[in-house]
């Protein structure tokens, strides 16, 4: 089943983004955007913890990347691998190293092109490419249990083509019923709908989470403080999202969530079971969680209430002003509420089991992120100049699609689009593409419901490889 919980979570400061931008491998999805592509999503395991598992099938546990390049001599391939990952029972230490080749092998190239005669010192000068700190990028991270419930994260990073350091740290504390998080980084790195980067500053957040209960409600409440000026991690654009703005915000908000098989055919102990000359062998699914054929319809429905607790820049009644060399034209207002809304129909053939042909998937979810925008557009159909891009975008219902494909035995093709309903601010007319994610994942059939996915987005121009675990 397509995730419905991003319909509420991405009203939030902490769903995560899976991105090579950084070490860390996730950015946080600027809050009040349209729900993310499943297939974005970061994964539950840390960064570190799978260039761990993912160093055990890689020459020399190297792991490449692609992402956007800082700058065009540097270029977008990247070579990522642990260096050290020293643990006790309660603690563990991840180092890791990263690499961008290009620079290097076209320097090396240009000045083995430009001797005509070989020298000590030609050597040298080869030798001293290698030193070139813009090459290479470091990231430490460790985190200790505190609690049996509890747990601290913290982890730094710095690139050597940049001059600041990222700085992270997160607190987890589990509840019977529950789950408590902290986070604070500096600068905190986001990412908006259209897939730009965002640096601010500083970003702290408290969240309070419901676990999901046996009638589908769910809550949660959060506070957010951000300081400084945001600006571009990456390119220059002109309209900076209005909850990026320095600023106190709180918010609260539930969802119900349901689902309802129209047909499923039950895994049997016997469909499991193999007999052969040798025996009898068990060969369960591929993956846990795609291991029975069905046709279903989920839906979720909840509303949210925000309230920005300090007044700031963004309050100015003149609807429009200046940081730096950005501006907005979003007016953040003090108090406001709001519905959201998805839909979705799963149809699933196969039971992952088989080398050939026992896998084929289709997820499609209509997500409504705003009522009241989507009402407002309803009845005033002419968009007026001032109107935000953000708020266009979220008066515009969304459909999402998940197509699954096994290739052959664990190897699924895996294919995620967003296509938008209506004309969007940059002059589209009609439903027209948003989004676009293609993958290609390696399901572990020991892990139950793990894979290993490697994934490119044409869009944002990065992919990379992960560990995924108990996630569709």
């Amino acid at each position: 089943m397509a995730s419905l919980r991003t319909a509420m979570d991405a009203a939030f400061w902490d769903l995560e983004i899976s991105t090579p931008e950084v070490i860390d491998g996730s950015a946080k999805l600027v809050p009040g955007s349209p729900p993310p592509l499943d297939g974005a999503r970061a994964s539950r395991a840390l960064r570190f913890q799978q260039l761990s598992f993912l160093g055990n099938g890689f020459p020399l546990g190297i792991i490449p990347s692609y992402s956007h390049a800082p700058s065009k001599e540097l270029g977008s391939f990247c070579l990522q691998t642990l260096l050290l990952r020293p643990a006790t029972s309660n603690w563990w230490l991840g180092l890791v190293g990263q690499f961008r080749p290009k620079k290097l092998l076209s320097s090396i190239k240009s000045e083995i092109l430009s001797v005509e005669e070989w020298e000590l010192s030609t050597v040298k000068d080869i030798a001293g490419h290698f030193l070139d700190k813009s090459l290479y990028s470091i990231g430490l991270s460790s985190q200790i249990s505190l609690l049996p419930s509890s747990s601290l994260l913290i982890s730094t990073e710095k690139h050597g083509d940049k001059k600041r350091r990222r700085h992270k740290l997160s607190l987890f504390h589990q509840l019977p019923n529950h789950d408590i998080t902290m986070e604070a980084a500096w600068p905190g790195l986001f990412i908006d709908q259209k897939g730009r980067y965002w640096d601010v500053p500083e970003s702290i957040s408290l969240d309070l989470l419901s676990l999901a209960s046996e009638t589908g409600f769910r809550y949660r409440f959060g506070i957010h403080k951000n300081n400084g000026a945001p600006h571009p991690a990456n390119g220059v654009t002109t309209e900076v999202p209005s909850h990026l703005f320095p600023g106190i915000c709180a918010k609260a908000a539930f969802s119900y969530e349901k689902s309802r098989d129209i047909w499923r055919i039950k895994e049997k102990r016997k469909d499991i079971m193999i007999e052969t000359d040798k025996g009898v062998f068990i060969r369960p699914s591929y993956d846990a969680r795609l291991k029975e054929p069905h046709s279903a319809v989920s839906g979720i429905i909840g509303g949210i209430c925000t309230a920005w607790l300090r007044k700031g820049e963004s309050f100015l009644p003149d609807g429009s002003r200046d940081i730096g060399n950005l501006s907005t034209s979003t007016i953040r207002s003090p108090l406001s509420s709001d519905l959201f809304g998805s839909v979705c129909y799963t149809y699933q053939h196969g039971n992952f089991r088989n080398l050939y042909g026992d896998l084929t998937r289709l997820d499609a979810r209509l997500d409504i992120s705003s009522a009241s925008t989507l009402v407002r557009r309803v009845f005033n159909r002419s968009t007026d100049s001032s109107t935000s891009s953000s708020d266009i975008s979220l008066s515009s219902p969304k459909l999402n699609f998940i197509f699954q494909q096994q290739v052959a035995g664990p190897i699924v093709f895996r294919l995620d689009s967003r296509v938008s309903l209506v004309p969007s601010s940059s002059g589209k007319r009609g439903p027209h593409l948003e989004d676009l994610i293609c993958s290609l994942t390696y399901s572990l059939r020991l892990l139950e419901s793990g894979k290993v996915v490697a994934w490119y987005s044409p869009r944002r121009k990065e992919g990379m490889i992960e560990l995924r675990l108990f996630e569709f």
